[in-house]
């Protein structure tokens, strides 16, 4: 019922009364009071209804847009997982028949290619079951044992998923930016330049990380990284 329709008794009792006692008037302006009183609980009522609902379409939006960025963050991890087994499936292809290592004249080193492998493939065995706590120790213990490995910036790119995926967003940061300055010819580049925003954003930099995401679309168009970049930023509104 609208305010006005509520006043019209109130008001057609006023006229009714004419000029009469003051009682009289006194207890229709005490009616029109109480409907005023009605009428302010009334708008109040559907102020409340209407921020509730507004605040209802923010959730659903907000909902959204993790929803996008989870699917994003899946299939980027699903690629390197795609990617390091291809790489596994090369090197057991590679190796001799019946498992074995050709014979090797002189003194065997005390460090090998293949215990290299071993050691970085188990840390990454251990980060594909979703292990990161155990698999961060393993490649942080690679990294230490085999400095000039050429595996190193895979087990870094690696090593900074583990803490992205544990919310430990500063320390994956740092990690993806040794990759950026000391591994630029390597493939994990522009991933580990895609995963170092994406950190950024999670720490609240949006503007760093709008920058970050800038570099890449405006940089490396075409590639998949510049494809999820223009995603996140399209998410940011922007």
């Amino acid at each position: 019922m609208s305010a006005r329709t509520m006043m019209l008794p109130a008001l057609a009792a006023l006229l009714a009364i004419g000029c009469g006692s003051e009682e009289q008037l006194r207890r229709v302006e005490q009616e029109v009071g109480d409907l005023k009183l009605e009428v302010f609980k009334l708008r109040q009522v559907v102020e409340e209804g209407n921020k509730k609902a507004q605040a209802d379409q923010d959730a659903a939006a907000e909902a959204r847009v993790q929803d996008r960025r989870f699917q994003a963050d899946l299939q980027e991890s699903l690629r390197q997982v795609q990617d390091t087994t291809r790489v596994m499936n090369n090197r057991l292809g590679s190796l001799p028949k019946g498992g074995t290592r050709p014979p090797v004249e002189g003194p065997a080193p005390t460090t090998t290619a293949a215990e290299d492998e071993r050691a970085y493939n188990a840390a990454v065995l251990d980060y594909n079951r979703g292990n990161y706590p155990l698999a961060a120790e393993g490649l942080e213990l690679f990294l230490k044992t085999y400095p000039q490995s050429a595996k190193r910036p895979d087990a870094l790119f690696f090593l900074g998923l583990c803490h992205y995926n544990q919310r430990a967003y500063d320390k994956a940061q740092t990690t993806f930016d040794r990759i950026i300055k000391d591994h630029a010819a390597s493939p994990q580049f522009l991933p580990a330049k895609l995963k170092r925003a994406q950190c950024l954003l999670k720490q609240g930099l949006k503007p760093a990380a709008v920058k970050a995401f800038r570099e890449l679309v405006d940089g490396f168009s075409g590639s998949a990284e510049a494809r999820t970049a223009q995603q996140e930023l399209s998410d940011l509104g922007l």
